[in-house]
C-alpha cells in the first residue's frame, strides 16, 4: 500500500509507521529516547501498537518518564560488546538496569579514573560489596572466550591475569557497573568519560543525571577538558535548555546537589548538540572545542574563583584563562 501522509512529529511519524506494519516493538539507540522525550507532547504520543523496546543507552534519568508518557509497557535494556565476552539483558523488566547475564564475571575494586583494577597485598583482585560500583571483568573460559583485538598489544592490555587465583584470565570491559538487586546490574560510567579534577574523580554519567533532573535542560554531555595552569580536567557541560532555563537557577541547584569538585566549570548553551547517524553524541568533537568562543549562536559561562554564581565567557576573559591567569 502507498505510504500514510507523513506525521509533523518524529513521535507521531513513529506511531503512524507502528500502526501501519502492527509493530509492537521497537530497537533504540543512543539518545534516540532522548530526542523523542524532547519534542513537544502530544495526543499522538500513545496513537500506536508498540508495547515493547530493545536497545541500549536509555539513561535512568529519562526511563520511567519515557515509558510513562508513550505506553511503554516492557523495557529490554541490554548490554554488551562487540569484542567481549560478557553481555546482560533485562528480560524481566525492571527499570533502570541492564539486566542479568549467565556469563561468568566479578565487579572489582578500581583505582579511580582508570582501567586497572586494584590488587591485594596477596597480589589478588577484590570485589566490591553489593550496590558499590565496581569495574566489570568477564572471567575468560573455553565457553566464553575473548577472541582479542586485531593489534597483539590491544589485546594483552584487555586481559587481566591472576585476578583471583593463578591462572585464571579475565576480560576488562574497562566499564563500572553496580549490582541493584536479583543479580541485575545498573551502568554507572565508562572509564575513559571519568576525569579528574581538585583531586577528586568526577563521573560525568552521575553529573549528567543530575543535570537531568533539574527541569531546565533538554540534553546536556558532560566531559573534562583541559585549562592552562591546572591540574587534571576542569568539567564542562554542553547542553540545550528548556524555555524556564536561567543559569544562575541552574548553578543553585548544581551547587545543591553536587559537591564542589563535581560542579561544572564551564557551561556551553546551545540550540542542538551534534550527533552520530545512531543519535550518539560527537563527544569527541565538542571536547576539542572547550570553552572557544567559536559560535555566535552559542553562549559560554565560566564559574571563577570565589564567585557564587557563572559569568558569561568574554574574548577578555578567554585570553586571561588561556594565559594562565584565572586561579581555578
Amino acid at each position: 500500500p502507498p505510504p500514510p501522509p507523513r506525521e509533523s512529529s518524529p513521535p507521531g511519524a513513529c506511531g503512524a509507521a507502528a500502526r501501519r506494519y502492527n509493530a509492537t516493538t521497537f530497537g533504540y539507540v543512543g539518545e534516540l529516547c532522548r530526542y523523542l522525550l524532547n519534542q513537544p507532547p502530544s495526543d499522538q504520543d500513545r496513537n500506536h501498537t508498540l508495547t515493547k523496546m530493545l536497545g541500549n543507552g536509555l539513561r535512568p534519568s529519562i526511563w520511567k518518564e519515557f515509558k510513562e508518557r508513550f505506553g511503554i509497557e516492557t523495557v529490554v535494556e541490554f548490554y554488551a560488546s562487540s569484542e567481549g565476552n560478557v553481555g546482560f539483558s533485562n528480560f524481566f523488566n525492571i527499570d533502570n538496569t541492564v539486566g542479568f547475564s549467565t556469563a561468568p564475571y566479578k565487579l572489582v575494586k578500581f583505582h579511580e579514573g582508570t582501567r586497572d583494577p586494584v590488587r591485594n597485598e596477596k597480589g589478588f583482585l577484590e570485589e566490591v560489596k553489593k550496590g558499590e560500583p565496581g569495574l566489570l571483568l568477564g572471567e575468560i573460559t573455553r565457553k566464553w572466550m575473548f577472541e582479542g583485538y586485531t593489534q597483539k598489544e590491544a589485546t594483552e592490555k584487555s586481559i587481566i591475569r591472576d585476578g583471583f587465583k593463578k591462572g585464571d584470565q579475565w576480560f576488562n570491559t574497562g566499564d563500572v557497573l553496580r549490582e541493584i538487586g536479583f543479580g541485575h546490574l545498573q551502568f554507572v560510567d565508562r572509564m575513559g568519560d571519568t576525569f579528574r579534577w581538585k583531586g577528586e574523580n568526577v563521573s560525568t554519567t552521575e553529573v549528567e543525571n543530575i543535570i537531568d533532573g533539574s527541569g531546565m535542560v533538554e540534553e546536556a554531555i558532560v566531559y573534562g577538558i583541559e585549562v592552562p595552569n591546572t591540574n587534571g580536567k576542569a568539567g564542562m557541560v554542553t547542553l540545550v535548555p528548556q524555555d524556564n532555563f536561567e543559569i544562575q537557577a541552574l548553578f543553585g541547584y548544581l551547587n545543591d546537589n553536587l559537591p564542589p569538585y563535581a560542579i561544572p566549570v564551564f557551561i556551553r548553551v546551545t540550540d542542538a548538540i551534534e550527533k552520530t547517524g545512531t543519535f550518539k553524541y560527537r563527544k569527541v568533537d565538542i571536547q576539542k572545542r572547550g570553552y572557544a568562543l567559536d559560535n555566535d549562536t552559542d553562549d559560554v559561562f565560566v564559574w571563577l574563583p570565589k564567585t557564587d554564581g557563572y559569568t558569561l565567557l568574554t574574548p577578555e576573559l578567554v585570553k586571561d584563562i588561556d594565559a594562565g591567569k584565572v586561579q581555578f
